[in-house]
């Protein structure tokens, strides 16, 4: 039976089954400090693999790219945050203020890494060159997004620790692993590469435990007595307006500034989209744990807008590509035909 193409991947279909599940029974009490611990170890252990999966060629074989990597770098670091606070006037009334500091807290993230790399690779773009973009904005993620934090959401939401306190706590939860796992590479990333499903598992089930451990939180703080259905609807429209006009720029300045074609899908697609795997720990280490829940749940929205709206891009761009293609050889095919004639 095939699948309906409107229905949600399994992935997403867990996270909605997650935050329903934390709703009705969220983890509390002793059983939450447990909980708490066992999502330390699983997001450790997801970096760690990350680390262990990463290539150190593919990534110097995209890195002399440095034009492309720092217009994908301005527009994850730079061009969001700056969005999302020039818009704040005009979209935060639609939604509430626990919910805005969550849409500025996405624009703060680094970008993806397996979807960015994937829609590139779909599109026809320049793969090399997004697994270096995407990897260096993952990496320098861990040290930006808790400056920029510090900065963007001026909001309660946000832990009372100071910035350089949230980089060591991030550093020693995430960086730490990732580096662990880069340097056991030669021992075990072949063993990694043939068990991607290890990678997978970890990867999505790190995000479901945070993600029910935060709204668990956030259920006992009374979340959703907190959240009108309307501040649902805002927030849905802030998410599509942020995507749209990332989408625009990047579309505009890759054109702009005269990057070929491979150049500009790679620039469009590694710019434009935001980390759920990276931002959803980020949220655990900087912000209040009661507020964590209300902070992810513009970031899984996003999360899905984003890979809905790519995936078709993607899908439209590199059909358009094999046409050309196609046009292409068919024309060589009819001049070699004209001179053998």
């Amino acid at each position: 039976m095939a699948r309906p193409k409107l229905l949600p991947d399994n992935f997403t279909l867990c996270l909605v089954g997650t935050v329903i599940l934390a709703s009705l029974l969220p983890v509390h009490g002793q059983a939450a400090v447990g909980f708490n611990w066992l999502t330390n170890v699983a997001v450790g252990l997801l970096f760690f693999l990350h680390g262990a999966k990463l290539s150190r060629e593919a990534i110097i074989a995209g890195a002399t790219h440095w034009r492309l990597h720092l217009v994908v770098l301005l527009s994850t670091f730079a061009l969001f945050p700056l969005l999302g606070l020039a818009l704040k006037p005009l979209l935060s009334p639609l939604v509430t203020p626990a919910l805005y500091a969550g849409v500025l807290f996405l624009c703060t993230l680094p970008s993806t890494v397996q979807s960015s790399i994937a829609f590139t690779s779909i599109a026809k773009g320049n793969v090399p060159a997004a697994v270096c973009s995407a990897s260096a904005s993952s990496l320098l993620g861990i040290f930006i997004t808790p400056a920029l934090v510090s900065v963007v959401v001026t909001n309660q939401a946000a832990g009372g620790s100071s910035p350089w306190h949230t980089v060591g706590n991030i550093v020693l939860q995430l960086l730490v692993p990732f580096v662990a796992g880069q340097l056991l590479r030669p021992l075990i990333g072949k063993w990694i590469e043939r068990h991607r499903g290890v990678l997978k598992f970890v990867d999505q089930g790190s995000i479901l435990l945070v993600v029910y451990g935060a709204f668990s939180e956030a259920v006992n703080e009374g979340l959703w007595h907190q959240i009108p259905l309307s501040a649902l609807g805002g927030l849905l429209l802030i998410n599509v307006v942020l995507l749209a006009l990332a989408l625009a720029v990047t579309i505009f300045v890759s054109k702009r500034l005269g990057f070929n074609r491979a150049d500009q899908i790679t620039i469009i697609f590694c710019g434009s989209k935001k980390s759920l795997a990276a931002g959803v720990p980020m949220a655990k280490v900087i912000f209040s744990s009661h507020a964590v829940g209300a902070v992810v749940l513009p970031l899984m929205l996003f999360h899905q807008i984003q890979l809905m709206v790519c995936a078709a891009l993607a899908q439209r761009w590199g059909a358009r590509d094999t046409s050309g293609e196609k046009r292409a050889a068919a024309r060589e095919g009819s001049a070699a035909a004209m001179v053998r004639r």
